[in-house]
Parts: structure tokens; C-alpha cells; sequence
């Protein structure tokens, strides 16, 4: 089954796709993998690459956005998940705090540089939830994340551009 996924066309795009929707991953993850696999010799296109990473991490931003908040909300007193839906939602109002604390009313450059600069902690979907935590305007919200994607796929492409160009270089 792994094979499929390293091996196959098909199997690579659904592994950018996905990988670009898992948290704290994201588009910073996916991407390497696009570039890797431009280099398996399957006849990967790094620009249909990008499509489908953008898509994927887009893909749970307006459901983050309406729904997250309520569902940590209601999760954060269960016995089992408690802990990490109280740690999801304190994490999201701290990011949300600190961003609108340091934004004052450019709230929406904010929010696209802490989606953009690709950190740990700060993708798609903290972002998503600090903007709803914050009752920022939907559109709003989901333009600036979308901008911060943007910035964040620009910034990484650049390092492995740079990091697969040297390993090519030093290779052979």
C-alpha cells in the first residue's frame, strides 16, 4: 500500500493533497514532498502539485472556522480528550490574543503574516481558529489565510528549491 502512494502518479498527488490538510503539517510539509517527488522520475507536475496542496489546506478552513471553536468548547470538560481540546482552545485564544494584541486594527496583516511565516504552530489552521475565537469577519479571515498560504508556499518553495538544488549539486 505504501508503495502505491511513493510509486504511483495518482498515489503521489493524493499524498500532497492530504498532507497539506494534516494540522501542523500542512502546506510546509507537502511541499518537500512535491519536490521529492519531481525527482522519482513518474513525471510528477509540481505546479498541479501546488493546486492540489493549496486546495487540501484550504479544505478545513471554513469548517475550523464555524465549527472548532463550539466543538473544543464542548470537549474541553470530557474525561479523555479534555486535556487536548482544553490545550487546542487555549493554544487558539493565546495565538488570537497575541495577534490582535500586536495588530491593533491590522488584524488582517496580521493574520496573513502569522499564516505565512511558515513556524510551527502558525498554518492554516491556528490561524483559522484565532480568527474565530476573535469574531473576525468570515471573508475577512479566510482572505487573509488564503494570502498567508500564498506567502508560506512562497517561502518554503524558495528553501527547497534552494535545499534540493544543493543536494542535486552535491550529489552529482
Amino acid at each position: 500500500m505504501l508503495a502505491f502512494f511513493k510509486e504511483s502518479l495518482i498515489g503521489q498527488y493524493f499524498t500532497v493533497f492530504f498532507v497539506s490538510m494534516v494540522p501542523l503539517i500542512e502546506l510546509r510539509g507537502a511541499i518537500p514532498f512535491a519536490y521529492a517527488f519531481t525527482h522519482t522520475g513518474t513525471g510528477f507536475n509540481l505546479l498541479l502539485g501546488y493546486i492540489l496542496i493549496a486546495v487540501g489546506n484550504m479544505i478545513p478552513v471554513p469548517l475550523i472556522y464555524f465549527f472548532a471553536r463550539k466543538v473544543l468548547e464542548w470537549g474541553k470538560d470530557k474525561p479523555i480528550i479534555g486535556g487536548f481540546f482544553s490545550f487546542c482552545l487555549t493554544k487558539g485564544e493565546k495565538g488570537g490574543k497575541k495577534l490582535q494584541a500586536k495588530a491593533g486594527q491590522g488584524l488582517f496583516i496580521a493574520l496573513m503574516l502569522f499564516v505565512g511565516i511558515p513556524l510551527p504552530g502558525t498554518g492554516a489552521w491556528t490561524g483559522t481558529l484565532a480568527a474565530s475565537i476573535l469574531d473576525m469577519d468570515f471573508k475577512k479571515a479566510i482572505t487573509a489565510v488564503m494570502c498567508g498560504i500564498v506567502l508560506a508556499a512562497v517561502i518554503v518553495s524558495i528553501v527547497c528549491a534552494l535545499g534540493f538544488g544543493a543536494l542535486l549539486g552535491i550529489a552529482g
